[in-house]
This record gives C-alpha cells, sequence and structure tokens, in this order.
C-alpha cells in the first residue's frame, strides 16, 4: 500500500518489539488473553501492526516502545484479536458485551433512538463487517484488523458507526443527484463496484479542523489553565512536579489540569459544532455535525497530529540560587 512505512523501518520497529520478550509475556499475563485461547504469538502479531503504524513516520528508540506499550488499552486489543482469530468465546462475550452498547450509540448518532430501525440496521450491519463475513462465509476480511487499541474498544466502535453514518448520508445524496439516461443511477453502480476503503478520504481534512480547532481552544483558556497543560503536554512534567512550580499539591494539580483538559474539550467541541473561530485569522468554517465531531477527535488521537511543543514554544526555564526551575 502507497501509505505503508519502508520495509526497514517496519523491521526495525518489530524487531524491537520483539525484542523485549519478558515485558511481553508481562503484558501477555496482565492482559489475561489466555482466557480467549489466545497464544502468545497471536498476541504479539496483535501489537505488531500498531508499533507499525505508531512508528511510520520515525525511527523508534527502546523508550519509545516502551512508552507506546504502555498506553495501550491490552484487554481490548485482546478481545477484538481473538475474535478476529474466530475464539467463539470471544465473540460470544463481544455480542453480549456490546451489541446493546453499539444500538444506543447507532441512536444517538443517526439521532433515532436506539430502538429505531435506522439505528437497529446502523449498528447491526457493523457486525457483519466486525465478524468479516464474505458471501455468507467468514474470512479475513474482519473490521478488527484494523483496531489496534490506541483507543478503548468503545470509542473506535463508536467512531466506526459515526464514519459508517456519515458515509451513508454522503451516498443518499449522491445517489439523488445522479441518475443515468437509463433510469438507473449511475451512483448506485458505481458505490456497489467499488471496493471498500479502510482509510476516510476525508480523514486529513477532519484532522485540520481539529487543529485549528484546538489552537482556538487554547487561546479561549485562562492563562494559568494554559500554563497547566503546557507543563504536563510540553515540557512533560510530572503532576508533582507541576505541584511544586505552581505551589500547590500534587493531587490539587491532577485535579486542576483535569478540569483544564475538560474545558478544552468543551471549547474545541463548540468550534467545531458552530464553525466559528474567535481568531481572526482563522476563517469561519461549515459547522460539523456530531459524528463528525467524534471522527476529528478519533482521528487526532489515532494519527497523533499535534505537536505540543510547536503550541507552547520552549521558554528559557529561570533557576533559584538553590537550583530549582522558576516559571518563566
Amino acid at each position: 500500500m502507497p501509505n505503508d512505512p519502508p520495509l526497514n523501518r517496519r523491521s526495525d520497529a518489530v524487531n524491537l518489539l520483539r525484542g523485549s520478550r519478558v515485558r511481553l509475556e508481562s503484558l501477555y499475563a496482565t492482559s489475561m488473553a489466555s482466557r480467549w485461547q489466545l497464544s502468545f504469538e497471536q498476541f504479539l502479531a496483535a501489537l505488531e501492526p500498531g508499533v507499525v503504524k505508531r512508528f511510520a513516520d520515525h525511527p523508534a528508540r527502546p523508550s519509545d516502545v516502551e512508552d507506546y506499550l504502555q498506553t495501550l488499552h491490552l484487554d481490548d486489543l485482546v478481545l477484538a484479536a481473538a475474535c478476529m482469530g474466530g475464539s467463539d468465546r470471544a465473540w460470544g462475550h463481544f455480542v453480549g458485551t456490546y451489541r446493546g452498547y453499539l444500538r444506543a450509540a447507532a441512536g444517538a448518532i443517526s439521532k433515532s433512538g436506539r430502538s429505531g430501525t435506522d439505528a437497529e440496521e446502523l449498528a447491526d450491519s457493523l457486525f457483519a463487517e466486525l465478524f468479516g463475513l464474505i458471501d455468507g462465509q467468514r474470512g479475513q476480511a474482519s473490521l478488527f484488523r484494523y483496531f489496534h487499541g490506541r483507543s478503548s474498544l468503545k470509542t473506535w466502535l463508536r467512531t466506526v458507526l459515526a464514519q459508517r453514518y456519515i458515509d451513508r448520508i454522503r451516498r443518499s445524496r449522491r445517489w439523488e443527484s445522479l441518475e443515468g439516461e437509463d433510469g438507473e443511477r449511475e451512483s448506485v453502480r458505481a458505490a456497489q463496484s467499488a471496493p471498500v476503503a479502510p482509510r476516510d478520504p476525508h480523514r486529513d481534512g477532519y484532522l485540520h479542523r481539529f487543529v485549528l480547532a484546538l489552537h482556538d481552544g487554547l487561546a479561549g483558556l485562562a492563562p494559568e489553565d494554559r500554563q497547566r497543560l503546557e507543563l504536563y503536554y510540553a515540557r512533560e512534567k510530572t503532576l508533582a512536579e507541576i505541584g511544586r512550580l505552581l505551589g500547590e499539591h500534587e493531587s490539587s494539580a491532577s485535579r486542576h489540569l483535569e478540569s483544564a483538559r475538560r474545558e478544552l474539550r468543551a471549547k474545541v467541541e463548540q468550534c467545531l459544532r458552530t464553525g466559528c473561530h474567535g481568531n481572526a485569522a482563522s476563517p469561519p468554517m461549515p459547522p460539523l455535525s456530531e459524528p463528525e465531531i467524534a471522527l476529528c477527535f478519533q482521528y487526532a488521537a489515532e494519527d497523533s497530529p499535534v505537536d505540543f511543543r510547536e503550541l507552547f514554544p520552549e521558554k528559557p526555564v529561570a533557576k533559584t540560587k538553590a537550583g530549582r526551575e522558576e516559571l518563566p
């Protein structure tokens, strides 16, 4: 595929992953993958695509791979891998746990309620893709192969539902506007014959909108909240270090940081929802729907397009006589 990383870089990332055998065995035991009859080799195979994708644009160091592994939702990843591998026990657990959630999420996305026909169709159609049905038979085309554990399974499923719903709306609009001379809609034939692309063609646009909204949201925060986010994300300070710098207890630093995150998310969502920007240099843009907003956040989480060091350019850090840092 054109977006695949160079082969040597893929090999380097996989070699680093496989080189930490003791750590991997610990993660395998922690994830309790064996309850789904998922072997260690299958567990490792489930980790590799995410590692390759994460380090597609730059070489990885052992510490980078370790940091990546610590962020994964391992329980969800092993469940998805076991479902894709054909474990009836895992699939039964997935259906029992997520069918109701999918219908509720589909109802919220389509605004038809969880018991509405549209919601049931949207949710249930996803099960065939997750199961990997091809001509009524199970194959290796399960949609689970695109889940790498970077987000929770619930968040990922809701994002896929949102994408499917938006795709359905786009197709219906094309069908209404294009019709062949013989009365058969040409776009219907094209949609039926075209292969399903795993990558959303609008993904880059959503990421661009997210970054613009993030800049706008940060500009609207109180200075002390921006400072907390800068210390944590751009300067990679621990909560204890932030507390010392700001003269507060570590628990207070954690609470205030979480409050700043919530406020920033609300401002980003509002900016995407209305299309308006507080920054005069950013022209108004078309408002996004709730499913599209969900896609913006999910794609941002998966692709990590935001470099917080660019959002908060590094400033010189003053030192006290005792050698302690002071805020600039």
